[in-house]
């Protein structure tokens, strides 16, 4: 916008006419620069225009229900005497009925490279003492805190309300206030950085569907261990990555201009073809988060310290003006698809009975809503309820598509569910399938991979061991080659669909590809007769 002084009535309500419709399409969130004429020529207002153009937008925000942020002003240079500026400014809808934006981010790295510090800093809003004090909040399992190793993969929060002021642990006590009080929540999906637990890892990374990743990469052990291998999955997901440069306090400067360089080099390489944008600044953060959702390409790196807190405020103004991937009639249109929830951690909670967790990857689930499960290893679907759901640890009705959450099942059967198993709903007769083909391409294998090799197959959620059945037009392949290859998994029959990405590993044999034909099994093999106990029916 140029100017907003002092308009008319008329031309009042076509403005807000017009944020409602910026709001929706950024799902609650719409950049303005003001000062700037609608052909992106830098015109500039002097003081007095623009506090009136400011307090024109306030207006118009208060009418929608949102609040305004100064991101950061500019001078320009304009045939003028006076000082005109150009001012950027970040429109967020305040939240109602827990729609409030989410975003996942997961965080990789290698290990003891300050990960899960920087997660327990974001997230309490405390400084670290250099003994990991901050991480201890966030570790599962008293193996982890002993060992100082993330093992499990665990879920953070931080919440950004509509002013863009970070909510975190510091000041609300309960995870269920952080969500009332945010309009933008950041999920960060803690994963492993040992390459004991890479399945672990990789499970994190195809089944909770994050949105971006945060590379981790300490300062003064630099590219080491498993940084290339969690680059190049994060590059084969085709997900988003950007990357910090932690334990800056513990170096020289010297020392941290040689691993950003280091990085820089990877990044260019014609394998990654990145551009790496240095970070020093709120103004480079504001365009990095304004440029990083718009070109892949670019890869924004930040240098900061988990314990004297250097450079950490940049990286909250990048992740409070970082946009959604999806605008909302992407959303719209998944909304509207069958209910398809994918299952990938199941627990017994006291009281409640069996929980799942995962995401929902179309449709719509509600409380009290008919689903049915599978496929069981005999690949039946078994009929279950959803009887409550939780996001983020407070209850919600409304499961929309795209969201991770916890449902609960009530009385039902834990040991009939497994990782990878689908709800969906009754009318969808889903397909299923033991044999499979797709396109790979063989990443490295120290040999020649051949029919009758025996690989560890991620496809979303699902994670089973698949043999080589046939390899079409050739008899083997060698490093860098690509084919179509039959999979067949020896367990139990799996429910994917035609384009889903395919990750594959065996000890150092990698590839990766995307799933082109499925051998449906049908209902008549797939004996869906009511052969089951009461309580247990399939559909």
């Amino acid at each position: 916008q140029l100017k907003l002084v002092n308009p008319s009535q008329y031309r009042f309500e076509h403005l807000v006419t017009q944020m409602k419709w910026r709001l929706q399409e950024g799902r609650g969130e719409a950049v303005y620069q003001i000062g700037v004429e609608d052909n992106g020529l830098l015109v500039g207002l002097s003081e007095e225009e623009m506090r009136a153009s400011l307090k024109t937008l306030r207006r118009m925000a208060e009418k929608v229900g949102a609040d305004i942020t100064v991101l950061r002003e500019r001078e320009v240079d304009y045939d003028s005497d006076v000082p005109r500026k150009i001012t950027e400014v970040l429109v967020r809808k305040v939240p109602d009925n827990q729609q409030f934006l989410d975003l996942r981010v997961a965080v990789l790295g290698n290990v003891d490279s300050g990960k899960s510090t920087l997660l327990g800093v974001l997230t309490q809003g405390e400084l670290d003492n250099g003994r990991g004090r901050a991480r201890l909040n966030l570790f599962r399992h008293l193996h982890e805190i002993q060992s100082g190793r993330t093992s499990s993969i665990s879920f953070e929060i931080l919440g950004f309300n509509s002013k863009g002021e970070v909510v975190n642990y510091s000041d609300s006590r309960t995870a269920e206030e952080i969500c009332e009080s945010s309009s933008k929540m950041i999920t960060f999906i803690d994963l492993a950085g040992h390459h004991k637990y890479l399945k672990t890892t990789i499970f994190g990374l195809t089944s909770y569907c994050p949105d971006f990743a945060m590379l981790v990469v300490s300062a003064n052990t630099g590219i080491a261990g498993t940084t290339r291998e969690h680059l190049g999955l994060a590059m084969a997901l085709k997900v988003p990555f950007f990357i910090v440069i932690s334990k800056v306090d513990l170096c020289s400067k010297a020392t941290v201009e040689r691993t950003v360089k280091q990085l820089e080099r990877i990044l260019k390489q014609p394998g990654c073809n990145k551009l790496p944008l240095l970070v020093n600044s709120d103004d480079d953060a504001v365009t990095a988060a304004q440029q990083f959702a718009q070109s892949p390409n670019i890869t924004p790196i930040f240098t900061l310290s988990s314990v004297s807190g250097e450079n950490l405020d940049l990286l909250k103004v990048f992740l409070n003006i970082l946009p959604p991937l999806t605008n909302s009639k992407e959303q719209e249109e998944l909304m509207q698809q069958l209910t398809e929830f994918q299952v990938d951690e199941i627990y017994t909670v006291p009281e409640v009975g069996t929980v799942v967790g995962g995401t929902l990857s179309s449709g719509i689930c509600r409380e009290g809503e008919n689903l049915v499960v599978g496929p069981t290893d005999d690949g039946k679907f078994l009929r279950l309820k959803v009887c409550s759901i939780q996001r983020n640890r407070s209850a919600c009705r409304v499961l929309r598509a795209g969201q991770a959450a916890t449902l609960a099942l009530g009385p039902f059967d834990r040991s009939l569910l497994r990782k990878g198993m689908v709800m969906v709903s009754p009318e969808m007769n889903p397909t299923i399938c033991s044999v499979f083909e797709a396109e790979i391409v063989l990443l490295f294998h120290a040999t020649t991979f051949r029919k009758g090799f025996q690989v560890t197959v991620h496809v979303g959620n699902v994670r089973q061991t698949a043999i080589v059945e046939k390899i079409h037009g050739k008899d083997k392949l060698r490093t860098g080659e690509k084919a179509v290859v039959c999979f067949r998994f020896i367990k139990h029959p799996e429910y994917l669909k035609i384009g889903a990405k395919l990750l594959f590993r065996e000890g150092v044999t990698k590839g990766i590809g995307h799933v082109t034909d499925l051998q449906a099994i049908t209902t008549k093999e797939n004996g869906l007769e009511e052969s089951l106990a009461p309580g247990q029916l399939c559909f």
